[in-house]
């Protein structure tokens, strides 16, 4: 699999101002054809675009730029470094639009099914926020009336992996501080996967 660099035609740009290298290196480096580069060149194609260097951006070299300069048949390589990896682990968990309006179910069903869960791993786990949790707790969001605990995990908000891992540390913290732990739920007709 060919990795492109992030933002092709902005670093498309940068190379035909800064450097000497041919449309065809630019092309492949970038993921595009040659005569696209050749039209960004003539300023037909992408004005008003920024260019994206690639060396301060850790996508290349100074010294590969260089090698491919001096021989045309060379091939920009991108750096190891440059292709993303590994699954992110911080910041808050992005939920799309569509599934928005599912996701106070979901923290009805977290609220009434695992009672030990805190709510700042609700917050962690739906990527919701306390406020939210809040008002559906004590019934005055502003759906409130059509509220139905639904599982997270078949509204696609989180995976049951993530969900076992939430519940498991909330049970092991309530075993810790003394408090019982709550039997696990018993599925509803309405609850279980197909």
């Amino acid at each position: 699999m060919m990795t492109l660099p992030l933002m092709p035609k902005a670093t498309a740009v940068w190379l035909i101002e800064k450097t000497a290298l041919s449309f065809e290196q630019i092309a492949d480096f970038c993921g595009m054809h040659p005569l696209e580069v050749q039209a960004i060149a003539d300023g037909e194609v992408a004005q008003g675009i920024v260019g994206y260097d690639p060396i301060a951006n850790k996508q290349t070299t100074a010294e590969e730029i260089r090698r491919c300069e001096t021989d045309p048949k060379a091939r920009l390589k991108m750096l190891d470094a440059a292709i993303p990896g590994g699954r992110r682990t911080k910041g808050a968990r992005y939920t799309p639009v569509a599934k928005r309006i599912d996701r106070p179910d979901a923290i009805a069903f977290m609220l009434r099914n695992y009672p030990q869960v805190q709510d700042a791993q609700i917050v962690k786990l739906l990527g919701t926020t306390k406020d939210t949790i809040q008002k559906v707790r004590d019934r005055s969001h502003w759906n409130s009336a059509n509220i139905k605990p639904r599982d997270p995990v078949i509204l696609g908000l989180c995976k049951q992996s993530d969900l076992n891992d939430v519940v498991s540390a909330a049970n092991a913290r309530a075993e810790r501080d003394g408090e019982p732990v709550p039997p696990p739920p018993v599925p509803e007709s309405g609850d279980e996967a197909a």
